[in-house]
Protein backbone atom coordinates (compact mmCIF):
# COMPACT_ATOMS: atom_id res chain seq x y z
CA UNK A 1 0.00 0.00 0.00
CA UNK A 2 1.81 3.07 -1.24
CA UNK A 3 1.03 6.74 -0.91
CA UNK A 4 -0.51 6.49 -4.36
CA UNK A 5 -2.87 3.80 -3.09
CA UNK A 6 -3.93 5.98 -0.17
CA UNK A 7 -4.39 9.05 -2.35
CA UNK A 8 -6.41 6.96 -4.78
CA UNK A 9 -8.90 5.84 -2.15
CA UNK A 10 -12.48 6.98 -2.60
CA UNK A 11 -13.59 6.88 1.03
CA UNK A 12 -11.10 6.92 3.92
CA UNK A 13 -11.62 6.57 7.66
CA UNK A 14 -8.68 7.83 9.74
CA UNK A 15 -8.46 7.06 13.45
CA UNK A 16 -6.04 8.93 15.72
CA UNK A 17 -5.24 8.12 19.34
CA UNK A 18 -5.33 10.39 22.38
CA UNK A 19 -1.58 10.50 22.86
CA UNK A 20 -1.10 11.87 19.33
CA UNK A 21 -3.38 14.93 19.57
CA UNK A 22 -3.63 15.94 23.24
CA UNK A 23 -1.38 17.18 26.01
CA UNK A 24 2.13 18.02 24.82
CA UNK A 25 1.24 16.70 21.36
CA UNK A 26 -1.75 18.95 20.69
CA UNK A 27 0.51 20.98 18.40
CA UNK A 28 0.54 18.04 15.98
CA UNK A 29 -3.09 18.60 14.98
CA UNK A 30 -2.30 21.01 12.10
CA UNK A 31 0.20 18.51 10.63
CA UNK A 32 -2.36 15.71 10.82
CA UNK A 33 -4.98 17.97 9.27
CA UNK A 34 -2.60 18.79 6.40
CA UNK A 35 -2.53 15.08 5.52
CA UNK A 36 -6.31 14.81 5.83
CA UNK A 37 -6.68 17.84 3.58
CA UNK A 38 -4.32 16.25 1.06
CA UNK A 39 -6.55 13.17 0.90
CA UNK A 40 -9.57 15.46 0.62
CA UNK A 41 -8.00 17.45 -2.23
CA UNK A 42 -7.25 14.18 -3.99
CA UNK A 43 -10.96 13.50 -4.23
CA UNK A 44 -11.42 11.20 -1.24
CA UNK A 45 -14.27 11.49 1.21
CA UNK A 46 -12.55 11.55 4.61
CA UNK A 47 -13.89 10.72 8.06
CA UNK A 48 -11.75 11.30 11.15
CA UNK A 49 -12.32 9.22 14.28
CA UNK A 50 -10.46 11.10 17.00
CA UNK A 51 -9.78 10.13 20.58
CA UNK A 52 -8.58 12.73 23.05
CA UNK A 53 -11.63 14.38 24.59
CA UNK A 54 -10.87 13.33 28.17
CA UNK A 55 -7.14 14.04 27.86
CA UNK A 56 -7.85 17.46 26.34
CA UNK A 57 -10.36 18.40 29.03
CA UNK A 58 -8.29 17.39 32.06
CA UNK A 59 -5.97 20.45 32.26
CA UNK A 60 -8.90 22.84 31.75
CA UNK A 61 -10.51 21.33 34.84
CA UNK A 62 -7.22 21.84 36.70
CA UNK A 63 -6.72 18.12 37.19
CA UNK A 64 -3.21 16.67 37.34
CA UNK A 65 -3.97 13.30 35.75
CA UNK A 66 -6.68 11.25 34.09
CA UNK A 67 -9.52 10.90 36.63
CA UNK A 68 -10.48 7.45 37.80
CA UNK A 69 -14.09 8.13 38.72
CA UNK A 70 -16.66 7.97 35.95
CA UNK A 71 -18.41 11.29 36.64
CA UNK A 72 -15.15 13.27 36.37
CA UNK A 73 -14.19 11.37 33.20
CA UNK A 74 -17.54 12.37 31.72
CA UNK A 75 -17.03 15.99 32.79
CA UNK A 76 -13.54 16.06 31.27
CA UNK A 77 -14.91 14.59 28.04
CA UNK A 78 -17.66 17.21 27.86
CA UNK A 79 -15.14 20.05 28.20
CA UNK A 80 -12.43 18.44 26.11
CA UNK A 81 -14.63 17.48 23.15
CA UNK A 82 -15.56 21.11 22.54
CA UNK A 83 -11.94 22.25 22.70
CA UNK A 84 -10.65 19.34 20.60
CA UNK A 85 -13.08 19.91 17.72
CA UNK A 86 -12.36 23.64 17.85
CA UNK A 87 -8.66 22.91 17.39
CA UNK A 88 -9.41 20.69 14.42
CA UNK A 89 -11.68 23.30 12.86
CA UNK A 90 -9.07 26.04 13.21
CA UNK A 91 -6.59 23.85 11.34
CA UNK A 92 -9.15 22.78 8.73
CA UNK A 93 -10.23 26.36 8.04
CA UNK A 94 -6.90 27.13 6.38
CA UNK A 95 -7.76 24.36 3.90
CA UNK A 96 -11.31 25.65 3.44
CA UNK A 97 -12.79 22.46 4.93
CA UNK A 98 -15.68 22.42 7.38
CA UNK A 99 -15.84 19.79 10.11
CA UNK A 100 -19.02 18.09 11.25
CA UNK A 101 -19.02 16.67 14.79
CA UNK A 102 -20.63 13.27 15.28
CA UNK A 103 -20.68 11.54 18.68
CA UNK A 104 -21.44 7.83 18.65
CA UNK A 105 -21.30 4.80 20.90
CA UNK A 106 -20.72 1.20 19.92
CA UNK A 107 -24.36 0.63 20.88
CA UNK A 108 -25.43 3.14 18.23
CA UNK A 109 -23.82 0.96 15.57
CA UNK A 110 -25.39 -2.21 16.95
CA UNK A 111 -28.94 -0.84 17.15
CA UNK A 112 -30.50 -0.98 13.64
CA UNK A 113 -32.43 2.28 13.99
CA UNK A 114 -29.50 4.22 15.42
CA UNK A 115 -27.14 2.69 12.85
CA UNK A 116 -29.39 3.73 9.95
CA UNK A 117 -29.65 7.26 11.36
CA UNK A 118 -25.88 7.50 11.76
CA UNK A 119 -25.26 6.20 8.24
CA UNK A 120 -27.74 8.66 6.74
CA UNK A 121 -26.18 11.60 8.59
CA UNK A 122 -22.63 10.62 7.64
CA UNK A 123 -23.53 10.07 4.00
CA UNK A 124 -25.12 13.52 3.81
CA UNK A 125 -22.19 15.19 5.54
CA UNK A 126 -19.84 13.59 3.00
CA UNK A 127 -22.07 14.60 0.09
CA UNK A 128 -21.93 18.18 1.34
CA UNK A 129 -18.13 18.12 1.29
CA UNK A 130 -17.57 18.26 5.04
CA UNK A 131 -15.10 16.22 7.05
CA UNK A 132 -16.98 14.40 9.82
CA UNK A 133 -15.08 14.12 13.11
CA UNK A 134 -16.33 11.20 15.17
CA UNK A 135 -15.60 10.40 18.78
CA UNK A 136 -17.07 8.08 21.35
CA UNK A 137 -19.90 9.86 23.17
CA UNK A 138 -18.00 9.65 26.44
CA UNK A 139 -20.59 11.54 28.48
CA UNK A 140 -23.03 8.63 28.10
CA UNK A 141 -20.90 5.68 26.93
CA UNK A 142 -19.93 4.51 30.40
CA UNK A 143 -18.83 1.05 29.28
CA UNK A 144 -16.63 2.41 26.50
CA UNK A 145 -14.87 4.89 28.79
CA UNK A 146 -13.79 2.07 31.04
CA UNK A 147 -13.07 -0.74 28.60
CA UNK A 148 -13.42 0.44 25.02
CA UNK A 149 -11.31 2.02 22.37
CA UNK A 150 -11.82 4.02 19.24
CA UNK A 151 -10.01 1.47 17.06
CA UNK A 152 -13.11 -0.72 17.12
CA UNK A 153 -15.37 2.28 16.62
CA UNK A 154 -13.32 3.32 13.58
CA UNK A 155 -13.59 -0.17 12.10
CA UNK A 156 -17.35 -0.16 12.66
CA UNK A 157 -17.61 3.25 11.00
CA UNK A 158 -15.53 2.01 8.05
CA UNK A 159 -17.93 -0.91 7.66
CA UNK A 160 -20.95 1.39 8.05
CA UNK A 161 -19.94 3.73 5.23
CA UNK A 162 -18.25 1.13 3.02
CA UNK A 163 -14.81 2.75 3.23
CA UNK A 164 -12.12 1.28 1.02
CA UNK A 165 -9.34 2.43 3.38
CA UNK A 166 -8.95 2.57 7.17
CA UNK A 167 -5.86 4.24 8.64
CA UNK A 168 -5.15 3.55 12.32
CA UNK A 169 -2.76 6.16 13.74
CA UNK A 170 -1.10 6.11 17.16
CA UNK A 171 2.30 6.59 18.77
CA UNK A 172 3.51 3.22 17.44
CA UNK A 173 4.92 3.12 13.91
CA UNK A 174 3.93 -0.46 13.00
CA UNK A 175 3.13 -3.96 14.21
CA UNK A 176 6.21 -5.95 15.22
CA UNK A 177 6.98 -9.62 15.75
CA UNK A 178 7.52 -8.78 19.45
CA UNK A 179 7.37 -5.59 21.54
CA UNK A 180 9.58 -3.09 19.63
CA UNK A 181 11.81 -2.59 22.68
CA UNK A 182 12.86 -6.24 22.65
CA UNK A 183 16.01 -7.32 20.77
CA UNK A 184 15.25 -8.96 17.46
CA UNK A 185 11.77 -7.47 17.06
CA UNK A 186 11.05 -6.96 13.37
CA UNK A 187 8.46 -4.82 11.66
CA UNK A 188 5.63 -6.66 9.94
CA UNK A 189 5.06 -4.73 6.74
CA UNK A 190 2.20 -6.76 5.29
CA UNK A 191 -0.46 -9.04 6.76
CA UNK A 192 -2.28 -11.16 4.17
CA UNK A 193 -6.03 -11.45 4.61
CA UNK A 194 -6.86 -14.19 7.09
CA UNK A 195 -3.36 -14.36 8.58
CA UNK A 196 -3.78 -15.26 12.26
CA UNK A 197 -0.33 -13.84 13.13
CA UNK A 198 0.57 -17.06 14.92
CA UNK A 199 3.55 -16.71 17.19
CA UNK A 200 3.41 -12.92 17.21
CA UNK A 201 3.46 -11.33 20.67
CA UNK A 202 0.85 -8.56 20.57
CA UNK A 203 0.86 -6.10 23.46
CA UNK A 204 -1.62 -3.85 25.21
CA UNK A 205 -1.66 -0.05 25.44
CA UNK A 206 1.41 1.66 26.89
CA UNK A 207 0.02 5.19 27.00
CA UNK A 208 -1.44 6.55 30.19
CA UNK A 209 -4.27 8.10 28.18
CA UNK A 210 -5.33 5.69 25.48
CA UNK A 211 -7.30 2.52 26.10
CA UNK A 212 -6.15 0.66 23.01
CA UNK A 213 -2.93 -1.06 22.04
CA UNK A 214 -1.58 -3.28 19.31
CA UNK A 215 -4.11 -5.95 20.24
CA UNK A 216 -7.11 -3.67 19.75
CA UNK A 217 -5.67 -2.42 16.46
CA UNK A 218 -5.25 -5.93 15.12
CA UNK A 219 -8.81 -6.77 16.17
CA UNK A 220 -10.08 -3.60 14.49
CA UNK A 221 -8.08 -4.36 11.36
CA UNK A 222 -9.65 -7.80 11.12
CA UNK A 223 -13.11 -6.33 11.61
CA UNK A 224 -12.50 -3.88 8.76
CA UNK A 225 -10.73 -6.25 6.36
CA UNK A 226 -13.54 -8.80 6.74
CA UNK A 227 -15.81 -6.16 5.19
CA UNK A 228 -13.45 -5.44 2.30
CA UNK A 229 -11.64 -2.42 3.77
CA UNK A 230 -7.85 -2.41 3.57
CA UNK A 231 -6.03 -1.13 6.65
CA UNK A 232 -2.82 0.74 7.39
CA UNK A 233 -1.46 0.89 10.93
CA UNK A 234 1.25 3.49 11.53
CA UNK A 235 2.45 6.39 13.65
CA UNK A 236 0.62 9.69 13.37
CA UNK A 237 3.79 11.62 12.55
CA UNK A 238 4.57 9.26 9.65
CA UNK A 239 1.32 9.70 7.72
CA UNK A 240 2.62 12.58 5.59
CA UNK A 241 5.70 10.55 4.64
CA UNK A 242 3.52 7.55 3.72
CA UNK A 243 1.46 9.80 1.45
CA UNK A 244 4.76 10.80 -0.17
CA UNK A 245 5.52 7.13 -0.84
CA UNK A 246 7.62 6.14 2.18
CA UNK A 247 7.42 2.55 3.38
CA UNK A 248 6.16 2.77 6.97
CA UNK A 249 3.61 0.92 9.03
CA UNK A 250 1.79 -2.38 8.68
CA UNK A 251 -0.66 -3.00 5.85
CA UNK A 252 -3.56 -5.43 6.24
CA UNK A 253 -5.02 -6.83 3.03
CA UNK A 254 -8.80 -6.83 2.66
CA UNK A 255 -11.08 -9.73 1.87
CA UNK A 256 -11.79 -10.29 -1.77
Amino acid sequence: MSGTDLLGAQRVVVKVGSSSVSGDNAHRIPTLVESLARLHRGGAQVILVSSGAIATGVPFLRLDERPEDLATQQAAAAVGQNILVNRYQRALTSHEIIAGQVLLTAHDLENPTHRDNAKRALERLLQLGTLPIINENDTVATHEIRFGDNDRLAALVARLVGADQLILLSDVDALYTAPPSEPGAERISDVPYGDELAGIEIGEAQSGWGTGGARTKVQAARLATDAGTRVLLTETRLLAAVLDGADHGTRFAAAG
